[in-house]
């Protein structure tokens, strides 16, 4: 996951994302909402990776953020996806999934005034660290409280 201070959905895809395959020759991009939350369920059914409650030792919630690692992998070996720092997707933000692929594909729509958000922040409530909890901000905002996640595209 990347954290750079106050950086919008924009900037990543715009400017970083073709900077990395610039740098690597591979190519990266967001995780697409179906892909953040299955990720973020390692396998399980319950409202977090480890169960039906969560503990500030098991994620950064009502604290201050913390470096990627310092709490205990879920069950897939990855690191908080739960709580830190909110996490952009490729997704614009709809209010329900009606209309939602059901291939794990993005959900983008002609007018994406709103992106999406997962995985909840040291600013928020354990409620909203849940591995289905979402929220949603403007492609340009700049809030110190989100970060991002990236994903490889594989040939296969």
């Amino acid at each position: 996951m990347g954290r750079l201070d106050r950086f919008p959905w924009d900037d990543i895809t715009k400017e970083y994302l073709p900077w990395v395959l610039g740098k690597t020759g591979k190519t990266y991009r967001l995780l697409t909402e179906p892909e953040w939350e299955y990720a973020a369920r390692a396998g399980t059914t319950t409202r977090y990776a480890f169960g039906e409650t969560i503990t500030q030792s098991q994620v950064a919630y009502s604290q201050r953020v913390v470096n990627v690692g310092s709490f205990q992998p879920n069950a897939f070996g990855l690191h908080d996806m739960h709580g830190n720092v909110w996490e952009w997707v490729q997704d614009c933000r709809n209010d329900n999934y009606q209309r939602a692929s059901n291939d794990g594909s993005a959900w983008i729509t002609p007018d994406c005034s709103r992106r999406v958000l997962r995985g909840g922040s040291t600013l928020t409530d354990p409620i909203y660290l849940r591995s289905a909890a979402r929220s949603g901000l403007t492609p340009d905002s700049q809030n110190g409280d989100v970060g991002f996640r990236l994903a490889r595209t594989l040939n296969p």
